[in-house]
């Protein structure tokens, strides 16, 4: 049996606010703990301030990443060991317009840009905006 990708976590200091950026970032509807869903938690042992201290970001169709965010225990200290590489026009390279239209979109959802990437790897060319979500942590849109 291979593994499959079940969530991609993040600890946040406001984990619901972090979660509605993403989704903002994925176009997914904004996730609630309501319905079945919250009461399989609440039977699992979670509290109501357990789920206060949670958010999701999940693709309504399955399709995309689901994301979860746990509240952290201590501030973020230094660089993410990992990030999320983000496709500003999914299936092919954005224009430089494209590009420049998606990162002020994430920006006005509350990221940060460090810095415009504008390299060649050899014969392949790579033009990307890396950037911070509202907590710090390091993602790129390409």
């Amino acid at each position: 049996m291979t593994g499959k990708l079940g969530n991609i976590t993040f600890y946040a200091d406001d984990p619901p606010a972090l979660a509605r950026f993403w989704a903002g970032v994925f176009d997914y509807p904004e996730a609630t703990w309501d319905g079945p869903l919250k009461r399989e938690l609440l039977a699992s042992g979670l509290s109501e301030a357990d789920l206060a201290h949670r958010g999701l970001a999940e693709d309504p169709e399955g399709v995309g990443p689901r994301l979860f965010f746990h509240h952290a225990s201590e501030k973020k200290d230094g660089r993410n060991r990992l990030h999320l590489d983000i496709s500003a026009t999914p299936g092919r390279p954005p224009t430089r317009e494209e590009l420049e239209a998606e990162k002020d979109r994430l920006v006005a959802l509350g990221a940060e840009v460090v810095r415009m990437v504008d390299q060649s790897w050899g014969p392949w060319p790579e033009t990307y905006f890396q950037m911070r979500d509202p907590e710090g942590n390091e993602f790129c849109l390409q």
